[in-house]
């Protein structure tokens, strides 16, 4: 065990320190299938270990139970263990405090359950999601370890899920599938997204998993005998140009990503081509290029079908080569061709990084400042992406509309992902069946309030046109263009649609709004003279002021005649000056004002 091995090399080490105090605060304690409780921390310890996190994290998942089940005080731990372990489960106590409520999946069955009936109810748990929500934003945005010792307990505990009562099985696994594998995969942790997702699927969807093991079995046999057979023919094949494969081996399409993409094939196994992959890893770049083109040489790839995740990478940093032939007898075949460098991203994601980015900081593994979780959450655009929105626009969509701010929420940061480029190059990451009008908004907000049209690979495209990974965009703007509210109908992200909401409210506002005073309107009581209306007049020409218009009146009631003078000017300051002046004119007995 990789944690044996890290207690071992440092016995009075911080691991070793952790170790002995969660063992001792949770002991005599059970989970709920019998077993000492003791073994969840340690399950969670050794796999951080294996995502090679460091000192503080491992002992983070060591400890993160011991605030919340045991008598243990952050307190406590920080004067134990320090500030940055305490940090980490505190973090990882408070994302546990809030219980997330999904709609309710019923038992054998993949529908989603009639909604609560009382509106209270409904209510609170819409607010307990966004509740869980925002502090997940938050352990993203202030350091990621917090979100890795979450998803390490997340994965132990749906490892042995089974023990639990059925409720809860399915609360935990629809928060899983909904929120963790999600994150996992946006995090670039692959292996452990669709291991979450694999294990939320049979309690979510008892009656479709029990089906799809029935249904696939045989044809996972099938395949994966033709590819054991493939295996040496390739690998003679690339040795006869130069190539050696560090490692040839398969991959298997796990059953929750493989029941949602036969949904989308009519539930035709046989239009499911990457049911078994090849996988070779090579040593450089280089080399997997010549790989593909030796295995295209050998046999026709399907046209489409070639996808260089190399050249350009996922959002979420994915990189390889695929490609689907037609190899012997006529079978498809995918291959996936990487260097083991990309091999170890793809399955470790924002935790491969770690040892890099952790020598970048202090060096000290125990201080809490530089932190290499701090700095990865800040580097991490979507991450940062997601904080802002949460704060500019989360907030009062949550309180306006609750459920539509977990919709936002999840599709603008959970759900698939495409990724378009602008065309000085930049990758620009946003949802599945998005349009130019999500795209302009993502690179700025005036680009999109003054988006006309776009071009996409070249080519002229309406704006509700949907986008593919990797196509070319282009906006076409318009200086003093403002966005149209039927963009409403076919924008997919929240952003773009807050957007779009923001600007049609401040126009009704415009629309509304009493026109600004530009002049006013000076009453003046005299005693009339010769020559009075020209000093009135002279005086106001000399402050630089137009007169709009001038009439007398003589009321009966009134001790003295009055001028109304109307003049170009809304400035109180400026007004007061000239009344001031006005006064001293002979025979101006009181002046008042009203802007108009």
């Amino acid at each position: 065990m990789l944690l044996k091995n890290l207690i071992k090399e440092n016995p009075a080490g911080l691991i070793a320190r952790a170790y002995a105090f969660a063992e001792r605060a949770h002991r005599g304690q059970k989970r709920m299938s019998g077993e000492p409780y003791f073994n969840h921390p340690i399950a969670v310890a050794e796999i951080l270990a294996g995502w090679r996190m460091d000192d503080a994290t491992i002992a983070a998942g060591l400890l993160h139970d011991t605030v919340e089940d045991t008598s243990a005080s952050i307190e406590e731990l920080k004067n134990a263990f320090g500030e940055e372990t305490a940090f980490l489960v505190d973090g990882v106590t408070k994302l546990g405090r809030v219980k997330y409520r999904g709609p309710a999946v019923a038992a054998g069955s993949a529908e989603v359950a009639a909604s609560a009936t009382k509106a209270g109810k409904a209510m609170a748990g819409t607010e307990g999601k966004i509740e869980s929500m925002r502090k997940l934003i938050l352990a993203l945005s202030q350091d990621l370890r917090v979100v890795f010792v979450k998803l390490a307990d997340r994965l132990h505990n749906m490892e042995t899920l089974a023990a639990l009562p059925p409720a809860k099985q399915r609360r935990i696994a629809l928060e899983t599938d909904e929120i963790y594998a999600p994150l996992a995969y946006r995090l670039g942790m692959h292996n452990l997204s669709g291991e979450l997702q694999d294990l939320a699927f049979p309690f979510l969807y008892p009656k479709e998993y029990r089906w799809i093991l029935e249904s696939t079995k045989a044809q996972y046999e099938k395949r994966i005998a033709y590819l054991e057979k493939l295996k040496p023919e390739v690998e003679a094949l690339l040795e006869k140009h130069g190539l050696k494969p560090l490692t040839t081996d398969f991959r298997a399409k796990r059953y929750g990503s493989l029941y949602k993409k036969m949904l989308r094939y009519g539930m035709d196994i046989g239009k499911i081509y990457d049911l078994v992959a090849m996988r070779l890893i090579v040593q450089t770049i280089p080399e997997c290029y010549a790989v593909l083109g030796v295995i295209h040489e050998a046999w026709p790839p399907l046209p489409g079908r070639i996808k260089d995740y190399i050249a350009m990478p996922k959002p979420n940093g994915y990189r390889s080569l695929h490609t689907t032939v037609i190899g012997p007898d006529e079978k498809i075949v995918e291959f996936q061709i990487r260097t083991a460098e990309m091999h170890e991203e793809n399955e470790y994601g924002v935790a491969a990084h770690w040892l890099y980015k952790q020598k970048q900081g202090t060096g000290n593994r125990e201080q809490g400042k530089n932190l290499a979780g701090q700095k990865l959450a800040k580097e991490l655009a979507w991450v940062q992406q997601l904080k802002h929105w949460q704060e500019h626009v989360g907030n009062e969509a949550a309180i306006a509309d609750p459920e539509e701010f977990m919709r936002a929420m999840k599709i603008d940061f959970f759900k698939d992902r495409i990724f378009a480029i602008t065309p000085h190059g930049d990758v620009i990451d946003l949802p599945a069946g998005s349009t130019p009008v999500d795209f302009a908004y993502h690179v700025h907000s005036e680009v999109g309030d003054a988006a006309t049209g776009a071009k996409v690979n070249g080519a002229l495209v309406p704006l509700d046109h949907v986008l593919q990974s990797g196509d070319m965009v282009e906006i076409l703007t318009q200086k003093g263009k403002k966005p149209s509210e039927a963009w409403l109908q076919f924008v997919k992200s929240g952003i773009a649609r807050d957007r779009i909401r923001i600007s049609m409210r401040q126009k009704r506002q415009l629309a509304n709004r009493k026109p600004a005073a530009n002049r006013c309107e000076l009453k003046i009581a005299v005693e009339d003279r010769v020559g009075l209306i020209k000093d009135l007049s002279a005086t106001i020409a000399r402050n630089h002021l137009n007169i709009v218009a001038f009439h007398s009146d003589n009321p009966k009631d009134s001790r003295y005649p009055f001028d109304k003078i109307e003049i170009q000017c809304a400035e109180k300051e400026k007004i007061e000056k000239l009344i001031l002046k006005l006064k001293a004119v002979k025979g101006v007995k009181e002046i008042s004002y009203r802007l108009i």
